[in-house]
């Protein structure tokens, strides 16, 4: 999706540990025209899969879902974290660790929110290593929901998130591709750009 990848590279910012900050326009501070374009890209590409739900994660994917539920006019659904002391037998739960923050922590939806009878569309900020993800898509298969794919704004393809959830064979549709991080430049190079010195094929 251009209009993501040039806001990306206008007003995204590279830190040392291969992080992307988006704070700018997509996590913390959000350019709602943007998310509607992101919204409508999703909606042409998974209109014909009869969603029941969007579902995302708290936090910072909870603003892009929200977008994404109200084009396709269905609620949206989002897992909270929880202390190991608050989940109840009443949730479908499930364990995550995140290798940015160093911690795992606990994730819970209520069984009386994911049935069997939902048709889901998985939606979040980023896929890196892939455990949110994971995760979400442990809590559909605990509550027997279907998932009809996943919506990412950003990919980081060289961690290994798409690997990470292969056995669930989900459609990842995927906006905007990074190939590759420089802090020291700033430099952000996403799937499809040449590389200087190289000749595509």
């Amino acid at each position: 999706m251009e209009q993501l990848k040039a806001k990306i590279r206008k007003e995204g910012r590279v830190l040392p540990g291969n992080i992307l900050l988006v704070d700018q326009f997509l996590n913390q501070q959000v350019d709602t025209e943007l998310l509607l374009d992101m919204a409508e890209f999703w909606y042409e590409r998974f209109k014909d899969k009869k969603i029941t739900k969007v579902m995302t994660i708290e936090a910072s994917g909870i603003a892009i879902a929200v977008f994404v539920a109200s084009r396709f006019g269905v609620p949206l659904l989002f897992a909270k974290k929880y202390s190991s002391t608050n989940v109840t037998r009443e949730s479908h739960e499930v364990n995550i660790y995140s290798y940015t923050k160093q911690v795992s922590y606990n994730v819970a939806i209520s069984k009386r929110l994911l049935t069997s009878d939902d048709t889901v569309l998985i939606i979040d900020d980023f896929l890196a290593n892939g455990q949110a993800l994971k995760g979400l898509l442990d809590l559909c298969r605990s509550a027997g929901a279907s998932v009809a794919g996943v919506g990412i704004a950003i990919e980081k393809a060289f961690q290994n998130g798409r690997e990470a959830v292969k056995d669930f064979n989900v459609d990842i549709s995927s906006l905007a591709i990074v190939e590759a991080l420089d802090a020291e430049t700033g430099e952000i190079r996403f799937s499809g750009d040449e590389v200087k010195g190289e000749e595509r094929a």
